[in-house]
């Protein structure tokens, strides 16, 4: 009987820890579509929701490395001034992975279909839950 309930306790405790990771990783997920149709909407505002509120915010770009989420967002919108050269944006998630409790680390693709020319590349983020709320930390686009 001992033997029974050892085994139950670790399936039961194993399924929670399980559905634990699938609910956080289905948050990261969420955040990143929200961001596309945040970006979709000329809302680039709205697209920083994902990111840390947080002069220590990373963001490694072409031109180096940005931190703040102020100067991020400053950084976006003179890159892409309005709809035109924001385009559609669409994310390809590549990995989707759990570094520990509190971190996921996400590479993929993004693509913006332009009237004025199409753009594309690839990214990493690092996610970290903060104040039980998971947002990107660190950002490499390139």
């Amino acid at each position: 009987m001992q033997k029974k309930l050892f085994f139950f306790f670790i399936i039961f405790f194993s399924v929670r820890a399980l559905n634990a990771q699938s609910k956080d990783e289905t948050s990261i997920r969420t955040i990143l579509a929200q961001q596309t149709l945040a970006w979709n909407n000329g809302n680039q505002q709205a697209f920083m929701n994902g990111y840390w509120l947080s002069d220590s915010l990373m963001f490694i770009g072409k031109s180096g490395i940005t931190y703040g989420w102020q100067k991020t967002l400053d950084n976006y919108k003179e890159r892409y001034p309005d709809i035109a050269s924001m385009g559609k944006l669409n994310f390809n998630l590549l990995s989707v992975k759990r570094l520990s409790e509190n971190y996921f680390f996400v590479v993929g693709n993004w693509h913006l279909t332009r009237s004025i020319g199409d753009l594309s590349g690839t990214f990493t983020l690092l996610f970290c839950k903060i104040k039980n709320r998971w947002v990107i930390v660190a950002d490499h686009s390139s």
